[in-house]
């Protein structure tokens, strides 16, 4: 395909967008690739679609080898089928709802389980059927609260998501792999470095689920890895459990002034300076910090949670969000403080939280608990639930609230005076922990979430009446599995794994066009020459933006070029007198004088080097 600069729909801004903080953003909106609609919403512009149809071919063609069949959903959905699975309420706020002028409920599909669900009940009902995989590339919808980075993290966006269907989980392991396997494959041939680590399920549900992370500084992913080969996004991060401790001999309990300690560096401070210890001084890691959260769960109750983490640890906000899901958490607010007027901020210990309040408690544990299993049930009545950190074992003494202004209690001990409602994986983890599989100490990064695999079980299957015929007769429920990648987010990991101060560096298996001609100076001859190049390139089969522009000075012509950031780009200009014209390689820099003669041979064998 031959395009030209002058009639393309193409217009280059050399100021960055307003609103962009990451520099995929920034190069995609200054290049020409997307325009912003609206927040989280973007048009895509002759030269992006390009690059999206690119990744949507590689995509599809390794789906293909895997023996995925493509179909195609429509995204708007009846409310039915998600209901019947629970999601028209688990997704909370972060689902387009719509009505049609009939009062009927309609949602803007954020995934489609069920709708495939649905149509392979509808076509099969023996394992005679079975194995089979299907899968779509289709836009997206999610009401994100804080759309951010460009094509990163919107509100409509295109994935490719696939499901498999198995008579029983012994041959879904086979589906699993294939899919798993042609993952690599497309993001090996999309030029993007990644790990593939350890996740939780969130909303999808399932009991096993891996992500293909981009290593990135503004990926919204912090996953962890050890020497050893452990890998997981940090939602996933188990903690090692210590060995619970004796404590026959240890003190009593005790409260104590502690004036105007109302955080933990203040505590310590007051511990040291008011209540000091012959062996060593009081530290953080000496205190159980209790922080109040509000969970909003999906059928619209709130609860106020306490959570216990040692005190020096943060509770980490995505890990807490995942141990809820798919609940949504929060700070507790006055509101809620007022509604318990126990909870004494900065004072808060655990006598007056969970069972140690007494009174009557009926906790709930939904079925899509994970392995902390406490932290999504509910407490129906009674004391404030109360969920601890797996380091606070048995035999482990604290400082803490004493549920009084300006008092803690000092040598407060687990399992003799307090316990809890249940565990809870929320703090914090930090480079140096153990890996959980005792492979060494963790490292932490940041990555792009690019690519999830999901062993959902039968969670699908069961709740929307999926079963077939086996061999003998007898009603299966079908086993399934999904996997989804990010396909415009595809194009922003791209660019910004690919770029320079001047502009993108697209890899030639994605960019919109494989050279760049550009014509510089006023002179017949050098767009004549031009013209025929580019004319012998696009008979070659390559894509080829040609800048044909006779108005636009050199300076802006080379400034353009960079910014698109074509694979190569081909100058004719000035050495057009001494018969040749110049090669350049963007992501590398080099350049080449070549006879004009053996141009496009020469631009051939490069754009194929590149390959």
């Amino acid at each position: 395909m031959l395009m030209r600069s002058s009639t393309l729909f193409l217009r280059t801004l050399r100021d960055d967008p307003a609103d962009a903080e990451v520099d995929s953003h920034k190069l995609l909106v200054r290049a020409g690739y997307i325009r912003r609609a609206a927040p989280g919403i973007y048009t895509w512009l002759p030269l992006g679609l390009r690059v999206l149809g690119n990744v949507e071919r590689i995509v599809r063609e390794e789906m293909a080898a895997a023996g995925a069949q493509e179909i195609h959903f429509p995204a708007l959905l009846p409310r039915e089928p998600y209901e019947a699975t629970n999601r028209w309420t688990e997704y909370g706020p972060n689902l387009f709802r719509l009505k049609d002028r009939r009062e009927n409920d309609y949602l803007l599909a954020p995934t489609h389980e069920e709708m495939f669900t649905l149509v392979v009940k509808d076509l099969y009902s023996s394992y005679k059927d079975l194995a089979l995989t299907l899968y779509q590339i289709q836009t997206k919808y999610r009401d994100e609260a804080r759309p951010r980075a460009g094509l990163l993290r919107g509100r409509e966006f295109v994935m490719k998501d696939a499901y498999s269907f198995d008579v029983d989980a012994e041959s879904h392991a086979a589906s699993y792999a294939a899919q798993r396997d042609a993952y690599e494959r497309i993001f090996d041939r999309l030029g993007l470095p990644y790990v593939i680590v350890a996740a939780t399920s969130g909303a999808m549900g399932g009991s096993r689920s891996e992500e293909f992370l981009v290593p990135s500084p503004v990926g919204e992913d912090t996953y962890v890895r050890s020497a050893g080969g452990y890998a997981a996004n940090v939602e996933a991060v188990t903690t090692p459990v210590p060995d619970a401790r004796a404590y026959d001999d240890l003190p009593a309990a005790h409260v104590e002034d502690t004036p105007d300690s109302t955080t933990i560096a203040t505590l310590v401070d007051a511990a040291n300076a008011l209540h000091p210890r012959a062996d060593r001084p009081w530290t953080a890691a000496d205190t159980l910090k209790n922080v109040v959260v509000a969970v909003a769960h999906p059928d619209g109750e709130r609860e106020v949670v306490v959570i216990g983490v040692p005190g020096d640890r943060e509770v980490d906000p995505k890990r807490l969000e995942a141990a809820f899901a798919p609940a949504e958490v929060e700070q507790a607010g006055d509101a809620d403080f007022a509604a318990h007027p126990e909870l004494v901020k900065g004072y808060i210990g655990p006598a007056v939280l969970g069972p140690n309040a007494g009174g009557e408690r009926e906790v709930d544990d939904d079925a899509h608990a994970g392995a902390d299993g406490a932290a999504r049930g509910r407490v129906r009545s009674g004391a404030v639930r109360y969920l601890l950190d797996p380091r606070v074992v048995a035999g482990t003494r604290w400082v803490t609230g004493a549920n009084e202004e300006g008092r803690h209690v000092f040598d407060l001990v687990a399992g003799r005076d307090f316990t809890a409602d249940g565990t809870i994986e929320a703090a914090e983890v930090r480079a140096g922990d153990p890996a959980p599989d005792g492979s060494g100490a963790l490292e932490l990064a940041r990555g792009i979430e690019m690519g999830h695999v999901f062993d959902l079980g039968t969670k699908y299957s069961e709740a929307l009446g999926l079963t077939v015929l086996d061999q003998n007769g007898k009603s299966r429920v079908v086993h399934m599995g999904s996997y989804g990648i990010g396909v415009s987010r595809a194009v922003a990991a791209i660019a910004e794994a690919y770029h320079d101060d001047k502009g993108l560096a697209w890899p030639v298996a994605v960019a919109p066009a494989q050279v760049h001609i550009v014509a510089t100076g006023r002179d017949e001859e050098v767009f004549a020459a031009a013209d025929a190049l580019a004319v012998a390139l696009d008979a070659a089969g390559l894509d080829v933006l040609y800048d044909d522009r006779r108005k636009v000075s050199p300076g802006v012509k080379f400034a353009d070029a960079e910014l698109i950031g074509l694979p190569v780009t081909v100058v004719v200009g000035r050495g057009l007198a001494e018969g040749t014209v110049e090669v350049r390689r963007r992501a590398s820099g080099v350049t080449e004088q070549v006879p004009v003669a053996d141009a496009a041979d020469v631009v051939v064998e490069t754009v194929a080097s590149l390959r």
